[in-house]
């Protein structure tokens, strides 16, 4: 696998012991954790953007702006998800991990199913939280 870039949703302060949070959107911000040669090469953090009510795209403009090539998420609605497919960004589900080197090892074990519309927020498979976007 060549580098790249995978953003975790993390609750603050970020880095790979934080907490996932689990709806991308309303996420503290982003650990973003460079991957090459199948093992971390760089850990990051980039603060997450406030959106309003049906601007649920500016979080995923600004992880595009910034060079994310894979998202790791609990939750999103399906605007969102289209926009990431749009960018070209591939979106796994993390839902069982906790913490976000648990989601990296999990994504480079190759565990981590596409994020696909049965995961979205009113989807069909909820996943026991609120999702406004």
């Amino acid at each position: 696998m060549s580098e790249v870039l995978v953003a975790i949703p993390s609750a603050a302060p970020g880095g790979l012991d934080a907490d996932l949070e689990a709806h991308f959107g309303h996420c503290d911000l982003y650990t973003l954790v460079k991957i090459g040669a199948g093992q971390v090469r760089e850990v990051r953090t980039l603060p997450n953007v406030p959106h309003e009510q049906g601007g649920c795209l500016v979080p995923v403009t600004l992880l595009a702006q910034n060079g994310v090539g894979v998202l790791i998420a609990g939750g999103m609605g399906m605007r969102p998800l289209m926009g990431f497919h749009q960018f070209g960004i591939e979106v796994r589900f993390g839902q069982d991990s906790r913490t976000v080197r648990e989601a990296v090892e999990a994504f480079l074990a190759g565990r981590l199913p596409q994020f696909t519309p049965q995961f979205t927020c009113g989807g069909g498979e909820g996943h026991g939280h609120g999702c406004g976007s």
